[in-house]
């Protein structure tokens, strides 16, 4: 089982109608992506989040509700509103981001009960929260009680400039959350921040994954590295692309502790094709792949 613990929030896509700017609402944050992509993969899955005792809330406990999780645990907050992300697209498909976040639901997270924990295999924590003390001190302590569990902990970074401008604060603040992890994910443009360096050296016990964009992913563990090609597709909308390829990178490994050249190779082709058909619709959730798609793109390109 993956439990998948974080951030939900509203996408607020943006698009030009007429001369003015329109925007779609659709649920995101990552987590809660990741946590979509697996469950639809056929992976058993488990969510937590948190939002605002709000008509957005609403609108996100709604979409909960239909995402075939084993269970969810949504706390709703009172006394702040839900997270909300403006999503600008270019013509190619590339987004940028906006947030709507101060003082908002997101990184107030409910306790995580022991028999979740106990259940997993696989216990993936949010990034967004780190931005926040409270939400660094929640991550660190519930990837403590995972490592403890002896479950394994995933992280994605899931850098945003507009949470955090300046990129070396960020590296301090991410710091422990990497050193806790057992998966941990980048983008290219992660690695310049962080460094090869560092994930070389710092990260050499981790399977390190690092997406390449329309180039595919690549895996780092123990001293080997591999990868796997992406799958040509038509884009639309690239929010929510590394989420889709993590959800189904992470539902290949649940359950699966030694991994192989052969076997992460495999498993990071099925992910690229996961990334690649999520970002032929709009929005992070709504075009999410399933197990049979992916496995039919798969025989069509060996």
């Amino acid at each position: 089982m993956i439990l998948c613990v974080g951030e939900i929030l509203v996408d607020m896509l943006g698009a030009e109608n007429g001369g003015n700017m329109v925007y779609e609402r659709k649920a995101g944050g990552a987590p809660f992506n990741v946590a979509c992509a697996s469950a639809k993969l056929g992976a058993e899955v488990v969510f937590a989040g948190c939002v605002g005792d709000d008509v957005m809330g609403a609108f996100l406990c709604d979409t909960v509700k239909k995402r075939g999780f084993k269970e969810e645990l949504i706390k709703r907050d009172k006394r702040r509103n839900t997270t909300m992300a403006f999503v600008g697209i270019d013509q190619t498909g590339e987004r940028s981001f906006c947030f709507y976040r101060k003082n908002t639901a997101d990184y107030r997270l409910p306790q995580i009960p022991a028999r979740l924990i106990k259940e997993a295999d696989i216990v993936y924590v949010g990034s967004l929260m780190l931005s926040e003390e409270c939400g660094r001190t929640y991550a660190v302590k519930l990837a403590k009680r995972a490592r403890a569990a002896g479950k394994r902990v995933a992280f994605d970074v899931n850098y945003r400039e507009d949470i955090f401008p300046d990129p070396k604060v960020c590296v301090d603040a991410y710091k422990d959350m990497l050193r806790l992890a057992d998966i941990v994910k980048f983008s290219e443009d992660e690695v310049e921040i962080f460094t090869e360096d560092y994930i070389k050296n710092e990260l050499a016990e981790k399977l390190v994954c690092i997406t390449l964009g329309g180039k595919g992913s690549k895996w780092l563990y123990r001293g080997e590295t591999g990868g796997a090609p992406s799958v040509p597709v038509k884009v639309a909308d690239t929010t929510g692309a590394g989420d889709a390829f993590f959800g189904g990178l992470l539902s290949r490994l649940d359950k699966v502790e030694k991994y192989s050249a052969e076997f992460l190779n495999g498993a990071f082709a099925f992910a690229n094709v996961c990334g690649a058909l999520n970002t032929t619709g709009r929005g992070a959730v709504d075009n999410l792949p399933d197990l049979e798609t992916v496995e039919t793109r798969l025989r069509e390109i060996r």
